[in-house]
Order: C-alpha cells, then sequence, then structure tokens
C-alpha cells in the first residue's frame, strides 16, 4: 500500500466526541482533511467546527448531546448510520475537569468527571463497537492524558478516569482486534484548551510548567491532528493499543508530578 493512498479516508465516517472547540474540533478537522465524513458531538454550537470542516468539502452532521449521562449513546451511533450509512472511526475525546485537594474532593465533583470522561466513553465504544464487529471492522481512538501514567495533583478524579480509560483501551483491543476493531490512545500533554485555562492564567504555574517542558511552550491543539489520522488509517494498519504521547517532550521525567495539575 502506497504511502499517500493509507492516509486517505475517503469514504469513512468519523464520530468525534466534543468537537465543539480544543482537541475535539482539531481533530475532527484533521480527519476531515484525511477525507472523512465527520460526526461531530457535543453540547453547544458547532457551527465553528462545521465551517472549519467544510474548507476541505467534506460532509459535516452535528449532534447535540449531554455527554454526562450514557442515555444517548445509542442514539448518537444511530442517527451517525442513518446520516452517513456507518461509523468506521470514533474518537472519544469528550472530557471534564474538576480541582480540589484530594482530602476534600466531593462525590458530587468524582461521579460528574467519572460519567463523561470514563463511564460514557465505555458505553459509546459499546454501542459503536457493536456496529464495527459486524462489519468486520473498526477504529477506536480514546483521548487519554499524560495523567494517565503519571499522578499530579488536586484533580483525583480526572487522573483516575484517564487511567482508567488507558485501561479499558488496553482490554477493549485485547478482545476485540480478533473482530477487526482496532482500539488505539492518544496522550496529550500541556495543550491550550478549556481544561488547562485555571493553569495558563496563574502565572505562577504556567511559568514553572513551561520552565520543565522541553519545547518552552503549551501545545496546539492542531498538532495532534496527525496523531489521530494515523490510528484511523483505512484497512493497511493493524496496531492495537498504542499509546500515542503528544506532549512537547515532558513524559520523559521532564515534568514532575507536583506539577502535573
Amino acid at each position: 500500500m502506497r504511502v499517500a493512498t493509507s492516509f486517505d479516508l475517503t469514504g469513512r465516517v468519523a464520530v468525534i466526541t466534543g468537537a465543539n472547540t480544543g482537541i475535539g474540533q482539531a481533530i475532527a478537522v484533521a480527519l476531515a482533511e484525511a477525507g472523512a465524513a465527520i460526526v461531530a458531538v457535543g453540547r453547544s454550537s458547532m457551527e465553528e467546527t462545521k465551517a472549519l470542516v467544510a474548507a476541505p468539502g467534506q460532509r459535516f452532521h452535528a449532534i447535540e448531546a449531554d455527554l454526562g449521562t450514557i442515555e444517548p449513546v445509542k442514539a448518537i451511533v444511530a442517527e451517525s448510520i442513518a446520516q452517513f450509512g456507518g461509523v468506521d472511526i470514533l474518537v472519544n475525546n469528550a472530557g471534564i475537569i474538576r480541582r480540589a485537594d484530594a482530602i476534600d474532593f466531593s462525590e458530587e465533583d468524582w461521579d460528574q468527571v467519572m460519567d463523561v470522561n470514563l463511564k460514557t466513553a465505555f458505553f459509546l465504544s459499546q454501542a459503536a463497537g457493536r456496529h464495527m464487529i459486524e462489519k468486520g471492522r473498526g477504529k477506536i481512538i480514546n483521548i487519554a492524558s499524560m495523567l494517565s501514567f503519571q499522578g499530579g495533583i488536586r484533580i483525583p478524579s480526572y487522573t483516575a478516569s484517564k487511567s482508567g480509560l488507558a485501561g479499558l483501551t488496553r482490554l477493549l483491543a485485547c478482545e476485540w482486534a480478533s473482530k477487526g476493531v482496532n482500539v488505539n490512545a492518544i496522550a496529550p500533554g500541556y495543550f491550550v484548551t478549556n481544561n488547562t485555562t485555571a493553569l495558563r492564567d496563574d502565572p505562577d504555574r504556567s511559568s514553572a510548567i513551561l520552565a520543565r517542558i522541553p519545547a518552552g511552550r503549551w501545545g496546539e491543539p492542531s498538532e495532534l491532528g496527525g496523531a489521530v489520522v494515523f490510528p484511523s488509517m483505512a484497512d493497511g494498519w493493524r496496531a492495537d493499543v498504542e499509546h500515542c504521547d503528544v506532549d512537547q517532550g515532558s513524559f520523559d521525567g521532564c515534568v514532575g508530578e507536583e506539577l502535573m495539575a
């Protein structure tokens, strides 16, 4: 298979959660540029994402859904199939974060983060996975975090959810590889997103983080595009359980756990 054609996703349908801003939006654009039709799922307006996806001329459909509950997951898959004829790629990107010392962390904040970041990701994978297994092929990419592997401070439910998502990736890869469904994860480091606003707005925290990232800067969401297109490649790539770190060089002990929050 030629390299140029192996990255061609023409005719594929990609469902991306949390696609209205940031990393999810950048992933939607990258997959559209590779040729995929885009189903963007989120709670707020998708007009900006729609315009960006339309630029390379790809089909686009938005689904408004509250991913704090698993209630819409079956409908998301069904609507995607009805709109474009199938689901070939699922990107579980939607995620939220709550910050407090572990000693004071509330049950409500714990449950809200776990529901969006882990529970819904699993049940949406399950719903899409049934469809993918039936047709004998599919790609699932989970957006984990560097905190899937490092500790962090003041974000216990976020660290737990992203660690769980990394483990879930391994389990689904083991169960579904023989059925033609490849499951992988991307682990971003520090990126310019809504979830890092509090850190970037704190001069002391931001300076300390940047000083210990070899690239010396926050990542831009657009830098994740290729990392997601690669495991979405059609029939020529069969890797499973790859955790691709996109972190401006910070994973190899360069950012201490005391800063990972």
